[in-house]
């Protein structure tokens, strides 16, 4: 049976869950003479007055399913992520990659959702709009579907967004990147780059190839998580379908 606290599909003659070992019957509350009261309903009881640290257990180690894909796809990650890591900022492999057809839409809808707010923000937009899907993605992976496995794949896109920006970051002085429309930051209008001019309004210009590595390096440590994250979930997973089938 599948444990209404945790979600672990259990075999039917356990008397608790394997993962969070929570006793079935505990949870069960007898008839009251207005009705009785569902197994579910005990659960969101016990929920009520679950620990933030058991809550953040349940949604980040609390795979339910193991797929023979999750290991293909964490081989992906790992080749892939370790080409576009060690392509460095120079060798641009995040921009150049299809990866980056599915977050310029992105990117250029953050430049719309924050013109109203004025051109500074417009110009950030971009790159917070790019960062945002990938978090929403892993947060509704989580909370909403509890999807731990698709919340890690969510994190190596935020990760490799990183890569996909840091080239662009390292480029304000230079102004070589081609931009949307063919154009080039050295012979565009000021304020077509958009980290030319949030590093000339913000005086921190000079600072352009620093930026641009610390956004490397985190995008680098991001996807190295999520992979982490990915083959802590295969494992466990595995392991605890195997000692759960025990009597």
């Amino acid at each position: 049976m599948e444990c209404p606290k945790c979600g672990y599909e259990n075999q039917p003659n356990r008397e608790d869950c394997f993962r969070c070992r929570v006793i079935f019957a505990k949870i069960r509350k007898k008839p009251a003479p207005q009705g009785a009261v569902s197994l579910e309903e005990g659960a969101e009881d016990l929920a009520s007055s679950e620990s933030s640290k058991a809550r953040f257990r349940r949604i980040v180690i609390g795979q339910k399913a193991v797929s023979p894909w999750m290991g293909l796809v964490l081989l992906v990650m790992g080749i892939w992520g370790g080409k576009l890591v060690l392509a460095g900022i120079a060798g641009n492999a995040a921009g150049e990659s299809w990866l980056h057809l599915v977050n310029l839409p992105f990117h250029e809808a953050g430049h719309v959702f924050f013109r109203p707010f004025g051109s500074f923000l417009a110009s950030l937009g971009g790159t917070l709009g790019q960062l945002f899907v990938p978090l929403l993605c892993m947060t509704v992976l989580l909370l909403k579907t509890r999807d731990p496995f698709g919340g890690a794949v969510c994190l190596w896109w935020f990760g490799e967004n990183f890569l996909d920006i840091a080239p662009y970051i390292n480029d304000a002085r230079a102004g070589r990147l081609p931009l949307v429309g063919g154009n080039f930051g050295n012979s565009s209008p000021y304020g077509f780059h958009d980290w030319e001019y949030l590093l000339t309004e913000t005086g921190m210009l000079r600072y352009d190839h620093t930026l641009a590595k610390v956004a490397h390096g985190c995008g680098a440590l991001l996807m190295v998580l999520a992979i982490v994250w990915g083959v802590f979930l295969l494992a466990g997973s595995k392991a605890a379908k195997k000692l759960g089938e025990g009597p």
